[in-house]
């Protein structure tokens, strides 16, 4: 197996809820794991938090996740962004209906200058994405 590249987002006591929703989006397999079931924190409040979950979808995606422990700093938000890009536009579309669906939009999805069809938008849970689908560069 080659060295992949994995998003990996941080929550505070949300991460259950994101990645259940980024799976009714890509679908996939999603596993769960607690700090109670790696025995990884003494505090009572943490143990049925979320210590890892991955999500591999079934075209080869993964996202993993995690709740940042309350002993940690937490800073939601502009920290991060993840990007999807293809050729496949129906799959593409389908994902940004359901994340912008729910989200806002940040630059809508059309033809960039690029010739690419392009948009970024925030979904749900305050999670930047951008989408690109490639096209037919412009003269």
């Amino acid at each position: 197996m080659s060295t992949r590249l994995n998003p990996y987002l941080g929550f505070r006591d949300t991460a259950k809820e994101a990645m259940t929703y980024y799976q009714s989006v890509f679908g996939g397999d999603l596993t769960l794991s607690t700090f109670r079931d790696f025995q990884a924190s003494e505090d009572e409040a943490e143990l049925d938090k979320i210590m890892h979950g991955m999500l591999t979808t079934d075209n080869g995606m993964v996202l993993m996740a995690a709740d940042t422990p309350n002993s940690m700093e937490y800073n939601p938000g502009n920290t991060f962004s993840i990007s999807l890009s293809g050729e496949d536009e129906k799959e593409l579309r389908g994902y940004w209906d359901r994340l912008a669906g729910e989200g806002s939009v940040t630059v809508p999805l059309e033809v960039a200058p690029w010739g690419d069809r392009f948009g970024m938008c925030t979904d749900k849970f305050g999670v930047a994405w951008l989408i690109n689908i490639a096209g037919t560069p412009q003269q």
